[in-house]
């Protein structure tokens, strides 16, 4: 089969693999229909290069079941599904108390263990996740991503209805933050981003406000927007040493911080932004994958449920769709200029 394979920085190759076969009873052999990019395939491609030099790649995907395990009882043939891309190890400490997301052993699809980025891919039975039929392959192969902003949400223990909320980088997991923060009910939303197109995207699916802070402090506009008092609850998305920092001054007093973004280089936070947890008694929650227990989690049941009623919107997040075939020019062109919005291969 046809497969995107990562080699070394820069370096990823659209060749012949071996397509999966299913070996044990409980997997899932799946026909790739759509899977997207991820920031992180972004990072990895530009700067990390491969776990395994050339592993087929990818983790936000949807499909077609075409072949089920002799003990798998929850899905069939022709079933459209999507998939959880994490494995965890299920012994260590975290995992038996269903804190799978702090897995010691903790690996995702694309790393050690074939990815999305292929005509197929086989997986257990506990990661596939099914889809209503109304579900569009592309829109579906965001669940991933939405996931992750949910369970970060979740860690700190969800946003009240009624509630303020600031989200500091409006990719595309910034931009499902804000749709969860006006699902649970936020009163205003304000979205913050240095591209203007992103945040219209995050207009369109539920912010309130939008501010581009291109040459301005994210704390200034924040002030201004809410009297001096800032939000309840800010979240760091962007990923950036910079926001790192800049985030922690924009909830006021007993407010919340959700880091939700990975930074590629060390944060040096100021005086300014460091004193705001201890005056401000902020709560600061770290966030990580998107599982929880029962296994995959019910950030996947939430987000399944509310994309098959049409409130939760993935579709606009989607800025192209192309063939893999292209996969090694379309890498080259995303890691060279600031994309607006998501990309998803065809297989």
């Amino acid at each position: 089969m046809k497969a995107l394979c990562l080699y070394g920085v820069r370096d990823i190759r659209f060749e012949n693999v071996d397509e999966p076969q299913i070996k044990n009873d409980c997997d899932v052999k799946i026909k790739v229909k759509a899977v997207g990019i991820c920031g992180s395939d972004i990072h990895r491609y530009s700067q990390l290069g491969p776990y395994v030099k050339g592993m087929v790649w990818g983790h936000e995907f949807s499909g077609q079941i075409t072949e089920v395990g002799r003990a798998v009882t929850k899905y069939t043939k022709g079933q459209k599904v999507t998939a959880c891309p994490a494995l965890c190890c299920e012994k260590c400490d975290p995992c038996k108390k269903g804190r799978y997301a702090q897995c010691e052993e903790l690996s995702v699809i694309g790393a050690y263990r074939q990815g999305a980025f292929a005509e197929y891919i086989v997986l257990p039975e506990n990661n596939v996740v099914a889809l209503p039929d109304t579900v569009d392959y592309a829109e579906a192969a965001l669940i991933e991503p939405s996931c992750v902003a949910l369970h970060g949400i979740y860690n700190a223990g969800g946003i009240q209805p009624g509630s303020t909320a600031a989200v500091l980088g409006c990719g595309t997991v910034g931009t499902m933050a804000v749709q969860w923060a006006a699902i649970s009910g936020a009163e205003k939303i304000i979205a913050i981003d240095v591209n203007q197109n992103r945040l219209q995207t995050a207009l369109k699916v539920g912010a309130d406000i939008i501010i581009n802070t291109a040459g301005k402090d994210p704390y200034d506009a924040v002030c201004e927007m809410t009297g001096g008092k800032g939000v309840d609850f800010a979240v760091e998305a962007a990923g950036t040493a910079e926001t790192s920092a800049q985030v922690l001054a924009l909830p006021g007093k007993g407010g919340a911080v959700i880091y939700m973004g990975i930074p590629y280089s060390d944060v040096l936070i100021n005086r300014f932004h460091f004193e705001r947890i201890v005056r401000n008694e902020l709560s600061v929650y770290g966030t990580w994958n998107a599982i929880s227990g029962p296994f995959p989690g019910r950030e996947w049941e939430t987000c399944v449920h509310f994309l098959g009623k049409g409130i939760l919107k993935t579709a606009p997040l989607i800025s192209r769709n192309v063939p893999l075939s292209e996969g090694p020019e379309v890498f080259a062109a995303a890691a060279d200029k600031y994309t607006d919005g998501k990309i998803v291969f065809r297989p």
